[in-house]
């Protein structure tokens, strides 16, 4: 069965990606308040790999790749995990959960920007638009005074764009390269080359490792609910979808994930909403209207000759 044009299989992948995503800010700000950042994340993401390889040889699916298909695989773990959300991960210990969710829905707006300077695709005019509307929205969100003199918001707010450089990179170099053809098992050695050089860097950081029975009860549950559903369940649909539609509508998570954080966020950690926030974070969202709109022109594009007849 060819289940890469199931709408409902895109459906329930763009909800995994919209929905369980959005409260991965919560359950990483709890873990990272406790566990070092690089340390949780290859905890992470070397788990949730070795569970998705015991669960494929389960099933019967077979996890041999080729050379380039692991050095590709090593290549997306790193943009993706180890550099993309590694880095994110060290970010919130500067700033909130739902603020950093904000910042990276200016993800679909690099991935365009990305498209258009790495691969000479033109910006149609709806697209345009939720360009101009994504640099008010974001210059909203980082200019706000109250942030701005936090200690370390400055360098999280920074490492957060470059983390967003990645990701957007990542989506496009996953869109074309040559990867296991199983989604599941292609996420299995992302999830394991990632992990892998999260520890690498822990190491080098000389970060203090810890038993998880030593930890306290919510970070336990945090980090189960980040293995099995942030990162089996959410990535491998993140995959499937990067196959099966365009990397900037895949990008459009960024816009649903702020919604869930924030108010996860402001729920359980009591952390502040501005009206500044709000504010930006209705700019930002209306962007998905014109990313994903049909109704697309092309912007600056040579006069079409006229049909013959």
């Amino acid at each position: 069965m060819n289940t890469s044009k199931n709408p409902f299989l895109i459906v329930i992948a763009f909800f995994s990606i919209y929905v369980i995503w959005g409260s991965t800010y919560l359950l990483n700000k709890i873990v990272v308040t406790e566990l070092p950042p690089f340390m949780l994340a290859s905890i992470r993401y070397l788990i949730a790999g070795i569970l998705i390889f015991i669960i494929a040889k389960i099933i019967g699916l077979k996890l041999g790749i080729t050379r380039i298909q692991l050095v590709n695989t090593t290549i997306a773990g790193f943009l993706f995990l180890s550099f993309g959300n590694g880095v994110v991960v060290w970010a919130l210990r500067f700033v909130d959960s739902g603020f950093a969710a904000l910042q990276i829905s200016a993800q679909p707006l690099v991935v365009l920007l990305l498209m258009r300077f790495l691969e000479g695709k033109k910006i149609m005019l709806m697209s345009f638009i939720g360009v101009v509307l994504g640099v008010i929205g974001i210059f909203l969100l980082v200019s706000q005074q109250g942030l701005l003199t936090k200690d370390g918001s400055a360098i999280g707010m920074l490492m957060i764009f470059i983390c967003m450089l990645s990701w957007g990179y990542g989506s496009l170099f996953v869109s074309k390269a040559d990867l296991p053809a199983n989604f599941f098992v292609n996420t299995g050695y992302q999830m394991v080359m990632g992990g892998f050089m999260l520890l690498i860097a822990s190491v080098a950081f000389r970060e203090p490792w810890s038993s998880p029975l030593e930890w306290s009860v919510p970070v336990q549950w945090s980090m189960i609910g980040l293995i099995i559903f942030g990162s089996i369940v959410a990535f491998t649909s993140f995959n499937f979808l990067l196959k099966t539609v365009s990397p900037e509508k895949v990008a459009t998570s960024t816009y649903v994930n702020p919604i869930i954080a924030m108010f996860l966020g402001w729920y359980f950690l009591n952390e502040q909403i501005t009206t500044q926030s709000i504010v930006a974070a209705s700019i930002l969202l209306s962007g998905v209207y014109f990313i994903n709109t049909k109704k697309k022109m092309v912007m600056f594009s040579r006069f079409k000759k006229q049909k013959t007849a």
